[in-house]
């Protein structure tokens, strides 16, 4: 009997700087509420949706941005979220920055099942930017001084009757990523993103954002045999131009549904868990084809080594 798994993506315009919590979670809820109506089962929600992309500012002090961060999750403001999709029995995933209690700090997903159990959290794993402030640039791209990389790697969990993996936003720039769950047979593959038009360190590719974000989803979905589902948090937020072209990508490399705005917008797709064994047991059959004891570099060696 075919599997089918129908998914959403659920799109934000900019969440601006006064923006409560409150005022984020009633459109999230929004959101869900429509995907519903469209038939999802599965709502995913974009990268930091809580807040406006704070790492674009730089505060000497970083316990001055702990307002950005959740502490809990659910927790007080986000506990309506939780409790509407339970009511609707539709799943979801959530990113946010977090605090551990330990004090350490990290962009986070976090996969909700249908009836409200917490499936799994996954923290970031490839953090762009930059770790001092750069007064030069138009905005600060300081991720890498609010958030530490993950030591965890990429999990894929047992979940709506799939096998499900997460990323966010500079993970799907990476093939290892998709590679990492592609060896444990994931079937859908979950990203939210935040991803400003302008490229300060090289704006040659500000043109090419659209053209590479789609071109890193495309592969890593063919090439793994999986589902993808790109979300953005999209538009001019504080003053930057972000990208939106959320996507959901077939096991074949084929878009299948993309957003045509910057704003709030649900696009969803009806997900044919076993189309991605036609890519998984025939050119992607890893077991027959993958050469592990020739790839001792990626593993091996973190920069470039020119040879001889």
């Amino acid at each position: 009997m075919a599997r089918h798994l129908t998914i959403a993506a659920a799109q934000m315009g900019p969440v601006q700087r006064e923006h409560t919590r409150e005022q984020v979670v009633q459109r999230l809820i929004a959101l869900l509420q429509q995907a519903h109506r469209m038939g999802a089962e599965l709502v995913v929600f974009p990268e930091l949706a809580l807040t406006t992309f704070f790492p674009r500012w730089f505060v000497d002090d970083i316990s001055e941005a702990d307002h950005w961060y959740e502490r809990s999750m659910p927790n007080a403001a986000t506990q309506p979220l939780f409790d509407e999709a339970k009511r609707l029995g539709v799943g979801f995933c959530l990113g946010y920055a977090t605090i551990d209690a330990d004090g350490r700090r990290w962009n986070v997903q976090t996969l909700v099942e249908r009836d409200g159990s917490i499936v799994a959290t996954y923290k970031k794993t490839h953090i762009p930017g930059h770790e001092h402030h750069e007064p030069d640039r138009p905005f600060q791209h300081a991720e890498r001084y609010y958030f530490e990389p993950s030591p965890e790697g990429f999990g894929v969990w047992r979940a709506f009757d799939s096998l499900v993996g997460m990323m966010i936003c500079n993970d799907r720039r990476w093939p290892e990523t998709y590679r990492e769950m592609g060896l444990q047979g994931v079937e859908v593959i979950l990203c939210g993103y935040n991803t400003p038009i302008h490229y300060v360190p090289d704006p040659s590719q500000d043109i090419l954002q659209g053209f590479h974000n789609a071109l890193v989803m495309q592969a890593g979905a063919y090439q793994n045999g999986t589902w993808v589902v790109g979300v953005a948090k999209g538009g001019v937020e504080e003053g930057v131009d972000s990208l939106g072209q959320s996507m959901i990508v077939a096991p074949s490399g084929q878009i299948v549904a993309q957003t045509l705005t910057t704003d709030d917008e649900v696009i969803v797709a009806r997900c044919d868990l076993d189309w991605c064994s036609r890519y998984k047991d025939t050119l992607f059959d890893f077991d027959r084809y993958r050469r592990p004891e020739v790839y001792s570099r990626i593993t091996g060696q973190r920069g470039t080594i020119l040879p001889d």
